[in-house]
């Protein structure tokens, strides 16, 4: 008797949930690209869906510049450079982090339509959290799991709102699970070293994240 190997085929189930989802993030990525927003906003697509939101606070604003300054001091006379307000994209994905490392020469990672980069070319993003909870649960867990899912090797995340605040560094990161295989939280008061990608072996002063 000869066994039929129904594993060899895939479930027409699967197949079609595939086919649904890439059905539906074409669908999301052409309503993104038609989108145009007033000054002050910016839309970004995480998961399945399209998220706008403002541009932050007063101490969002003072934390991120402070972090762009001493990057830029870290990574002068390097390949690299720090940009924001620019995106980066993967798979009809799109993110606007506060803050990315990237080559100099943006053209080496330009996606093909020009709308941003891509991902794949991108060693760090920078996270800066903003009050309320939808917020929190996007930059904690939805771009955590969409940055690994990229496989972008270093997420640091500013957290002003994780006791008497934190930054993680997150590293390692697994494209199957979407998720970082390392990762390392310190306080607010506590100097944090970056122990690898472009800006390795740089510590971070415990100053950059005093009140404003």
């Amino acid at each position: 008797m000869t066994a039929l190997a129904h594993e060899a085929y895939p479930s027409p189930a699967v197949d079609d949930d595939a086919q649904a989802a890439s059905a539906l993030d074409e669908v999301v990525w052409q309503a993104w690209k038609a989108m145009e927003l007033p000054e002050g906003y910016r839309a970004e697509i995480i998961g399945a869906s399209i998220e706008v939101s403002p541009t932050g606070r007063r101490r969002h604003t003072v934390l991120i510049n402070r972090l762009r300054r001493a990057l830029e001091a870290r990574l002068a006379g390097s390949e690299y450079a720090v940009y924001q307000d620019a995106n980066v994209l993967h798979r009809h994905k799109v993110w606007v982090p506060d803050l990315f490392v990237a080559p100099l020469d943006l053209e080496e990672i330009a996606d093909e339509e020009g709308l941003g980069v891509e991902a794949a070319g991108v060693p760090m993003v920078v996270e800066v959290t903003s009050p309320g909870w939808t917020n929190l649960e996007r930059d904690r867990l939805r771009k955590r799991v969409a940055y690994a899912a990229a496989g972008i090797p270093f997420f640091l995340l500013v957290d002003d709102f994780d006791g008497d605040g934190s930054v993680r560094v997150l590293t390692q990161p697994d494209p199957e699970t979407g998720r970082y295989a390392d990762e390392h939280r310190v306080p607010y008061g506590t100097d944090v070293l970056l122990p690898s990608g472009p800006a390795e072996d740089f510590v971070l002063e415990s100053a950059l994240f005093k009140d404003a």
